[in-house]
């Protein structure tokens, strides 16, 4: 049940330590994108081939995602996020103390099983904390967590892993981590009952109905706008845009600074109006993506874009996680930890569409095209998704119309 006006201290305290969580998990995500090169060096492989361990990362938030939550379903949530986040904190600092590329592999691997699955459930677990009406709001703190660490987490961990060792910052990750789940432990209450014998059947009948295939998709394609762009944006500004490779830490806390917006904007915004908040984001991406790729080559376009443009993509996502939350009913831990899987397959599907466009010799701006053109059919996803809920209501509205003997 939700806590009262009493209790707004412990629901504040209970969503930062769901916040920390999500701090921990930004911060090891993306911090391989600044120390590629010194982990390449350190394990003795090219950069490319140390590429990998950004992708076996998103593997496993894909697999883990759907397969931790069916596996916890019927456990207490508290007792669920205590154990998912101590074991991010031991598989990063297991990735700390990898003594090859194999073993490094399958440490990040393992690290990005949990990501998902906390992801989802602790979201339900925010939801739960609060009236119905804010509990979109709620959950935005949670992720909040996950965009701060763009702000801080990335940008400070790698100026201390290039200075130092790539090993103490992944050890220093863990160690947030840790404090993440004793945090969970002091200060989350257990939200509601365990699920009953059954659920995960009941679970996985969510995924019959089609509205939430469709609320997938647009977080795949709607995501994989971001990732076009977000994977590319080093070449993109330094060889396009002109700013020196120093610039990159600032460049980036501004990245972070518009996620961390987006984010807590868009919340208050789909609390009260869901489809519209979710329509008007993805149509204003879309022109950004396009204003973005003709203006790679100005300093401060780009500067402002770098900021307007996470803003956007990530105003969308409290919608889509409410969305599939109230899709499912009372089985929501599956279709919530999904949202996290279908992130990740749009990290990929971006990231790899990107690069295809660059190396057909389009140019470092290419990406910002493919990334309008994914938007672009996750806003048709999000048309034909309002529509079904018109067709919805309209039957619903002719089903409870009193029948009478006759009309005349």
């Amino acid at each position: 049940m939700p806590f009262g006006p009493a209790s707004v201290g412990p629901v504040r305290r209970a969503l930062l330590a769901l916040a920390v969580g999500g701090f921990a998990i930004g911060t090891s995500e993306f911090l391989m994108l600044g120390l590629l090169p010194q982990v390449a060096d350190d394990l003795s492989v090219s950069i490319p081939q140390a590429g990998q361990l950004i992708s076996v990362y998103a593997l496993g938030v894909v697999v883990g995602a759907p397969l931790l939550t069916a596996v916890t379903v019927r456990m207490d949530r508290r007792r669920v996020l205590i154990g998912l986040m101590s074991w991010y904190a031991v598989a990063n600092l297991v990735t700390a103390t990898s003594p090859n590329f194999p073993f490094a592999l399958v440490a990040r691997f393992a690290t990005g099983l949990p990501h998902g699955a906390f992801f989802g459930v602790g979201s339900v677990v925010a939801g739960g904390l609060v009236h119905r009406s804010k509990s979109t709001t709620a959950m935005s703190v949670m992720f909040a967590g996950l965009t701060v660490a763009n702000i801080v987490g990335v940008p400070v961990s790698t100026l201390l892993g290039q200075s130092t060792s790539w090993r103490l910052v992944y050890a220093l990750v863990g160690g947030i981590a840790a404090l993440a789940a004793i945090s969970v432990a002091l200060f989350v209450p257990t939200v509601g009952e365990r699920s009953p014998a059954g659920a995960l059947a009941a679970e996985l009948r969510t995924f019959a109905n089609p509205k939430v295939w469709l609320v997938l998709g647009i977080a795949t394609l709607g995501g994989g706008g971001l990732f076009a762009t977000f994977t590319y944006i080093t070449p993109m500004m330094t060889k396009q845009a002109g700013y020196a490779d120093s610039s990159m830490t600032w460049l980036l806390v501004l990245f972070g600074l518009g996620m961390t917006a987006g984010n807590l904007v868009g919340a208050p915004l789909a609390d009260r109006f869901p489809l519209r908040t979710l329509s008007i984001t993805l149509s204003t991406e879309i022109v950004l993506a396009l204003v973005f790729a003709m203006s790679t080559h100005n300093e401060f376009a780009s500067a402002v874009l770098i900021f307007l443009l996470p803003a956007t993509a990530l105003a969308a996502l409290p919608a889509l996680q409410s969305r599939v939350i109230a899709l499912a009913g009372g089985a929501p831990n599956l279709a919530a930890a999904s949202i996290q899987g279908a992130f990740n397959v749009a990290n990929s599907l971006g990231a790899y569409l990107g690069g295809v466009a660059i190396d057909a010799g389009y140019g470092y701006a290419s990406p910002n095209v493919v990334a309008a053109g994914l938007v672009t059919l996750g806003l048709l996803l999000t048309f034909w998704l309002a529509r079904t809920d018109r067709a919805g209501r309209a039957n619903r509205h002719v089903a409870a119309e009193p029948l009478t003997a006759s009309a005349a």
